[in-house]
């Protein structure tokens, strides 16, 4: 068995060394004013899912959008982490910064994410400010594996860990639409 696999691996090396110099010395002395652009694949957002909700913001919600997008750029998270929270927001308060609701409240969730003060999210002043509960909110969306790839809604609700986990993907297409339009503002 051994000598089969060390005979194997002889092999796909003798290949890839056989490949190396015949493709070597042909694409050294190929002509760069012949050279055509390789085509490059690009990996789009994911398409959103099912029905799509929309609001239309106010002063103090867009404020908010461009605090998430601040906290996702200090981070150094890519735009689809700012999707992501934006989107998780407007599911959980339609971004706005929310404080105790009193018989509203669910439990004591607080701020643009809902996070609540008896599960270690913070203290309700640190909910309650956009950029700490949008980095607390990025610290749990990093602790994903493979967030990046997954659909919003299953991301979101990893984290959020809510009573409606497809709820978030209704606010997919605003959040994008949002981060295309604040992320270089």
């Amino acid at each position: 068995m051994n000598t089969i696999f060390r005979k194997s691996m002889l092999s796909v090396a003798g290949l890839a060394f056989a490949g190396g110099v015949f493709a070597g010395p042909i694409a050294a002395h190929a002509n760069p004013a012949d050279a055509k652009p390789a085509a490059v694949a690009v990996q789009s957002a994911p398409k959103p899912q099912g029905e799509q909700s929309h609001i239309t913001l106010n002063d103090e919600q867009t404020a908010n959008v461009k605090a998430i997008i601040a906290a996702t750029k200090k981070a150094g998270l890519p735009e689809r982490a700012a999707v992501i929270s934006i989107a998780t927001s407007l599911q959980e308060s339609k971004l706005e910064n929310l404080g105790h609701l009193g018989d509203m409240n669910d439990h004591d969730s607080l701020g643009l994410f809902q996070q609540r003060p008896s599960s270690g999210w913070g203290t309700p002043e640190q909910i309650t400010d956009p950029e700490y509960s949008t980095t607390a909110f990025l610290k749990g969306l990093k602790q994903v594996d493979g967030w990046q790839d997954m659909p919003l809604t299953d991301a979101a609700q990893t984290v959020q860990v809510s009573a409606y986990p497809d709820a978030y993907a209704q606010w997919e297409q605003q959040a994008t639409d949002l981060v295309a339009q604040h992320w270089n503002s």
